[in-house]
């Protein structure tokens, strides 16, 4: 049952019971079992895994629905705001873990993996290799054992400085965007927050061509050695970041069309940004270490 103290703002909200997360457990389920029974060539798992995702889609649908009308029906006082604030925060921490560990291993295949290969140990084992990163060294990306095809480096020009600059740009209009909605706004809010969420489009958009670059030009695929398994991993899960977050500012923005959100009260608003601002972080290091290092 619900709380409903303080005229319409709750001491601490206390939610309806509902049937969304045993309807999302359900949803998994089917893709679970889909999706293990595809790769075993059971012709029926994709199916399975096309209505999980449909019950799922649906059920999140529902839920944020619920969410957003107990928010705006007063129902979220400030001790929900202040739980809300520490579990967005350590969701982002949990993603700064996430993505420490794949510049960990970047680190490691250079300072490490990529030395001892080439030492003396291994000499006999790789009599042609060269212990030299490919990125500090074009050219000499291809393998003694001829396990790796050779393949070019991707360098920082142009398509990753072009990324760079939208990443940039995109946290400037957000920014912009939010002190708007403070002053309320509205109407530069919208226009900024469009142009942010077409900022973070037109970046994966180029981050597809630059993959395309990648495979029909460069020949560097995900199986280029460890090369082409970090540059891929760090650079894919950073895109599918790019993506979640340009979903989270689209619906912010249709929200705010609809007149949510208040000067003194946007959380929703705000944590949705923290999220943007992190993965413009993240792409600097991505920037650096990857493509000029």
């Amino acid at each position: 049952m619900s709380s409903n103290a303080h005229g319409g703002t709750p001491h601490y909200f206390v939610p309806e019971p509902s049937r969304h997360p045993a309807m999302a457990a359900l949803g998994l389920f089917f893709v679970i079992l889909g999706a293990s029974q595809w790769v075993n060539d059971a012709n029926w798992g994709k199916y399975s895994v096309v209505l999980g995702f449909v019950i799922l889609f649906a059920v999140l649908f529902q839920w944020f629905s619920d969410a957003i009308a107990e928010s705006e029906g007063g129902q979220y006082g400030k001790r929900i705001d202040i739980s809300f604030r520490w579990s967005m925060s350590w969701f982002i921490f949990s993603e700064v873990m996430f993505f420490g560990a794949f510049f960990t291993a970047l680190w490691w295949g250079r300072a490490h993996s990529v030395p001892e290969a080439g030492s003396l140990d291994n000499a006999l084992l790789w009599p042609g290799f060269k212990a030299v990163w490919p990125s500090l060294a074009a050219g000499v990306t291809g393998s003694p054992a001829d396990i790796v095809e050779p393949f070019t480096t991707m360098g920082p020009l142009w398509l990753p400085t072009i990324n760079t600059a939208l990443l940039l740009t995109s946290g400037v209009t957000l920014t912009i965007a939010h002190h708007a909605l403070i002053d309320n706004h509205r109407g530069r809010t919208i226009a900024f927050m469009w142009l942010t969420v077409l900022l973070g489009i037109t970046f994966l958009f180029v981050q597809g061509y630059e993959y395309y670059h990648a495979y029909t030009e460069l020949n560097l695929k995900l199986s280029s050695g460890i090369y082409g398994s970090t540059f891929f991993m760090l650079t894919g899960f950073h895109g599918f970041h790019v993506f979640v977050g340009m979903l989270m500012l689209l619906f912010i923005t249709l929200r705010i069309q609809k007149g949510h959100f208040k000067p003194t009260s946007h959380f929703g608003f705000e944590g949705a940004a923290w999220y943007w601002h992190f993965v413009d972080v993240v792409w600097l290091g991505l920037y650096i270490l990857v493509y000029w290092m």
